[in-house]
């Protein structure tokens, strides 16, 4: 029987560090799980806000003690050292003995108070690997694998100086952590007049926010409904409740699971430049975006570069508002490129990057038809497929039907957990040898997957054919990711024909299967 991995994951939540870092994480949990691992969150009691947003998650939380005292954090911590409520060698220190029984394989840490230190101690005392989430670039960090999913011209240069190791990098909004709803879920439907305006500046609204954007949208004479989005875990919530009331026309919703379906059934949201941004781009909401934490200064201007939100501040607010309600094309624009950047499947991404070494290969049947068949169809495959053009679906049940009964050919069907992420043939040919085809699904791409999956494959071949046997492989012209892949795994040739021998295993002769 398989032992599910385990993969714990350090994160916060209160009412100064907001509640963005512990949703996010949340959906990269529900991904990790989604695709065989086994999870637990460590947290620390700093206030009542990350036990509301936990809720009824069902995922098992080991809670380290709340601060004793007040802490000011030294002139050598991180610039958010106190977000923590202690030194970040006691939370390294709390850390490692809360999970030295669980053993994890992994741990995640989604925490700007943690520098290199931290990660050091807690990789050394658990023996695990580190993927470390990160969007500010503000100290020294020794990650394993490196998540950020906010926009940059270049990630390797935003780190460049702040890295201890070369790590697996997962950055752009490829990997935004997203709840899995919304990979499904409905996207906005463009209307040309702006029927309504959601607002959502946060889980705790920073600032007391929400109320002063509701105003400005009063003071850019939009006069329709208004949809405010919080939480209970808002401090100024009693302040936001009266804001609503009083306006007559506004509606606050409170602690939704998953805002998609607000997102989409507003012509223009407003909302803070955190997590929820990329929300409102896979939904494709047109959006107005305003940088209310350091870290977001970036990330809204390469946006609003893009054209995928519209950049603003407090001040120039109302009039912001006023030129898009009259523009619906601005507006559809908007919509058109932000929901270009994000697919809702980044959360999914990230979690087979984590969980690659623990692929596995079934053998393929006939109920796997419409599966492969989407796979071999997708122009991302075809471009490196010998033909190239749409396959059609008879004709494929056919060919999978006939390889099926071929007993000199194998077709195998990679999965992570339950997740089917790719598939593999060997075909023999009539010098005895096997010539080897393999992709992953097109979305997968670029995950090192592929790696695994040539690996698994030999392997699983091995065991059938203990006597060894010598794989070839046909690359296309041009097609260097395939050329490095084989490369990578010991064949010898190319750039366009590989060769390897495999096996044969210990006290077995050579026989070609």
């Amino acid at each position: 029987m398989t032992v599910a991995p385990r993969v714990a994951i350090r994160v916060d939540a209160s009412a100064a560090i907001g509640t963005g870092h512990l949703k996010r994480c949340l959906s990269l949990a529900q991904a990790l799980t989604d695709a065989g691992a086994e999870i637990c969150f460590v947290c620390r009691e700093l206030d009542a806000v990350a036990a509301q947003v936990l809720g009824n998650s069902g995922i098992p939380t080991l809670w380290l003690p709340a601060p004793a005292q007040a802490f000011t954090p030294g002139p050598d911590a991180p610039p958010h050292a106190a977000w923590a409520g202690v030194p970040q060698t006691q939370d390294a220190a709390d850390t490692a003995q809360a999970l030295d029984t669980w053993c994890p394989d992994a741990v995640v840490v989604d925490h700007y108070a943690f520098d290199a230190r931290w990660h050091q101690a807690v990789r050394a005392a658990l023996n695990c690997r580190l993927l470390v989430i990160d969007d500010t670039a503000d100290r020294p960090l020794d990650a394993d694998a490196l998540l950020d999913h906010n926009w940059a011209p270049d990630h390797r240069t935003k780190y460049a100086s702040r890295l201890q190791r070369e790590p697996l990098w997962l950055c752009g909004s490829r990997f935004a952590l997203l709840a899995s709803a919304y990979r499904g879920a409905a996207r906005y439907r463009f209307h040309d007049t702006v029927r309504s305006i959601g607002i959502f500046m946060g889980g705790t609204d920073p600032g007391a926010v929400s109320a002063r954007v509701l105003a400005a949208c009063r003071s850019a004479g939009f006069t329709g409904p208004v949809e405010v989005v919080s939480t209970s875990a808002n401090p100024q919530l009693v302040a936001l409740q009266d804001a609503c009331q009083r306006d007559g026309n506004t509606a606050l919703t409170l602690d939704q699971p998953d805002l998609a379906a607000f997102f989409a059934r507003h012509d223009l949201q407003v909302g803070a430049g955190g997590g929820a941004t990329w929300e409102r781009c896979c939904i494709g909401a047109p959006s107005v975006a305003l940088a209310l934490v350091a870290n977001q200064s970036a990330v809204v201007p390469g946006l609003a570069a893009l054209g995928a939100v519209r950049a603003t501040d407090e001040a120039t607010l109302p009039a912001v508002l006023r030129e898009l309600v009259a523009d619906p094309a601005a507006r559809q624009s908007l919509a058109e490129r932000a929901a270009a950047l994000v697919d809702g499947r980044g959360a999914q991404r990230v979690a087979l990057a984590l969980l690659r070494d623990h692929l596995q290969l079934r053998p393929a049947t006939a109920d796997d038809a419409r599966l492969l068949h989407g796979w071999r169809n997708h122009p991302a495959v075809r471009a490196v497929s010998a033909t190239q053009d749409p396959i059609d679906f008879d004709a494929h049940q056919r060919w999978l039907h006939s390889l099926l009964a071929n007993p000199t050919r194998w077709l195998f069907v990679a999965q992570v957990g339950q997740l089917p992420v790719g598939s593999i043939r060997f075909d023999r040919r009539d010098n005895g040898h096997l010539e080897v085809s393999l992709y992953t699904a097109p979305d997968l791409q670029g995950l090192g997957l592929g790696q695994r999956l040539l690996a698994a494959g030999e392997q699983t071949l091995l065991a059938l054919c203990p006597g060894g046997f010598t794989v070839e492989a046909q690359v296309l012209p041009d097609n260097t990711p395939s050329q490095r892949l084989f490369q990578t795994a010991g064949y010898h040739g190319g750039p366009l024909q590989f060769r390897k021998a495999i096996g044969p295993l210990p006290n077995t002769s050579h026989t070609t299967p």
